[in-house]
């Protein structure tokens, strides 16, 4: 039985089929998430004394969406970043950006990194937030940096790889969950998600309370970690 969670990354699927169901526009589904869902499980994190949490909030496959959404899906981040940011800064989290935000308008892709900076002494907990992230996307750009260094093929290590990633500051998720009824990662973190155990509920994320986050918590530390070897 395993109790020591120090990372769990959520998959938020769903926030579009709950506006369809709703009657209500896709925009109002992501802005139900931001506002909403993702601060409370934050702060059962905080209180669990998990120290990593990941939520991947866009994908490199998202901009094959409309551009109508696309610029609402923007206008939640903005409302985001002014909101939600701020006030994890003065609680004392501390915020990270897993993928090329970049390709965002410059205002998102500013706002970003300036928190991101002005976060980076808090300690509380760190918050990622994967945003224009793709796993293979992940590996091949670690590829690349990895051939800039000359090195020999002899000197190429799973720990150099791994320091290589956009991820080399945070732990491997421990759990990984995944709303909306998909079973599958969909190229999230496939060289960090090795060993992860992994959660799928049908539950629309704008719907995955505390208690049900709680319940995966708890599902997870009934399950036995091998990691390849034996149970102990």
């Amino acid at each position: 039985m395993n109790s020591d969670i120090q990372h769990v990354a959520i998959i938020m699927d769903g926030n579009r089929r709950w506006a369809k169901q709703k009657g209500l526009s896709p925009t109002d589904g992501h802005r139900e998430a931001a506002v909403k869902t993702i601060e409370p499980l934050i702060q059962e994190c905080v209180d669990q004394k998990i120290p990593y949490v990941t939520f991947w909030a866009f994908s490199t496959e998202n901009w094959k969406r409309d551009k109508e959404e696309l610029s609402a899906i923007f206008n939640v981040f903005r409302f985001a970043l002014k909101n939600l940011a701020i006030k994890f800064i003065k609680e004392g989290v501390k915020l990270n950006i897993l993928g090329e935000v970049n390709r965002f308008p410059d205002d998102i892709a500013k706002q970003c990194l300036d928190f991101v900076n002005k976060t980076r002494k808090n300690s509380k907990i760190t918050v990622t937030f994967a945003l224009n992230y793709g796993g293979r996307a992940e590996i091949i750009k670690a590829v690349k940096k990895i051939v800039e260094q000359g090195l020999d093929s002899d000197e190429i290590t799973e720990e150099l790889f791994t320091s290589n990633l956009n991820t080399s500051e945070i732990p491997d998720p421990d759990l990984i969950i995944r709303t909306g009824g998909e079973q599958r990662l969909s190229g999230f973190m496939p060289w960090q998600s090795i060993y992860s155990e992994l959660i799928f509920t049908p539950t629309l994320f704008p719907d995955f309370s505390v208690e049900q986050f709680r319940l995966a918590l708890e599902e997870f530390r009934q399950r036995e970690r091998r990691f390849g070897g034996d149970a102990k």
